[in-house]
């Protein structure tokens, strides 16, 4: 009787030759857990194989996929040790369990001047403070691909919270990116960065302007949403690898199927909605203020805060 394959690699898995595993990675599918967990008509569809190969191809990174149980209590124990990021607003802390959660992807979304950029730059800044005065004690990898980023209001910033400013510039560490192939580098190579920099934050400013200006038509779209479903992969493992929170702005649409109500909706689709583990929309108010709706979130009640834009930074 033959020895039955082991599988170890894409490479192994029936119907996957060298050239599709290499076009699966491309697609984030870079694991066999990740195949195993995928749905099979996405798989084909992203990837070109048949829905058929695809199903095999599922069915045998099932069976070889091995699996780490835990106690909820060793998993509560490990959250329990996880840190958080104090926005400067008691409310907004208090909305989010405490602040911006390490390992975890924390997206806002918004029209213009709803205070996205802002709550990046402060977060930029309370990130440097030690563990216990609300930081994480490490620096920002800051991802700028709007031209948002401004020295002057970090400096404005870090003063108002009696930081040395110029200290905690040299604590951000900034990528301008102007194309998405940059925006995507600047992520998939910053594990050895984010290791030897202690980076603890990353923010990407915005996430879909640059996805939007370059895939534009629905014959671009699955080439947009497989090239969107790395990066975002890619942000969740550095944040599970390294501890780090990682903040993202998204842009946003009026969508026509919504009759009554607000319209507003993030733009991305369901591979940005799926990847957040968090989820704010925020709002302009009147003069300063800025409403911010915790619109998802896996351990938090739905709610409302509200905030003030001001020059010392983020407040209630």
């Amino acid at each position: 009787m033959a020895k039955e394959k082991s599988i170890k690699e894409l490479e192994d898995l029936p119907g996957v030759g060298p050239t599709t595993a290499e076009k699966l990675k491309q697609l984030g599918y870079d694991s066999i857990e990740k195949i195993a967990t995928a749905s099979p008509h996405e798989l084909s569809e992203l990837s070109g194989m048949k829905l058929e190969a695809a199903k095999q191809a599922i069915d045998a990174a099932k069976q070889a996929t091995t699996l780490d149980y835990k106690t909820a209590s060793e998993v509560n124990e490990k959250r329990r040790l996880l840190g958080r990021i104090q926005t400067g607003a008691k409310g907004l802390d208090e909305l989010l369990g405490g602040g911006i959660e390490a390992n975890a992807i924390t997206e806002a979304y918004g029209r213009f001047a709803s205070g996205k950029t802002q709550l990046g730059f402060q977060l930029s800044v309370n990130v440097q403070r030690p563990v216990e005065s609300g930081g994480l004690g490490g620096k920002t990898l800051f991802i700028d691909t709007e031209g948002t980023f401004r020295p002057d209001r970090i400096e404005q910033l870090a003063k108002a919270a009696e930081l040395d400013p110029k200290q905690v510039l040299d604590n951000i560490l900034v990528v301008r990116a102007t194309t998405t192939d940059q925006q995507i580098l600047a992520i998939e190579r910053a594990d050895k960065l984010v290791k030897e920099s202690n980076v603890k934050l990353i923010v990407v400013d915005s996430l879909m302007s640059l996805f939007r200006s370059e895939f534009i038509g629905r014959g671009a779209l699955n080439e947009r949403q497989g090239k969107l479903n790395v990066h975002i992969h890619n942000l969740q493992k550095l944040a599970d690898n390294h501890d780090l929170a990682v903040y993202i702005t998204n842009q946003v649409m009026d969508n026509p199927g919504i009759l009554f109500g607000d319209p507003t909706t993030p733009v991305g689709g369901n591979i940005v909605a799926h990847a957040a583990t968090t989820r704010l929309y925020m709002r302009k108010s009147k003069e300063d203020k800025r409403i911010v709706r915790l619109v998802d979130s896996p351990n938090m009640p739905e709610g409302e805060a509200v905030i003030k834009i001001t020059p010392d930074g983020i407040k209630d």
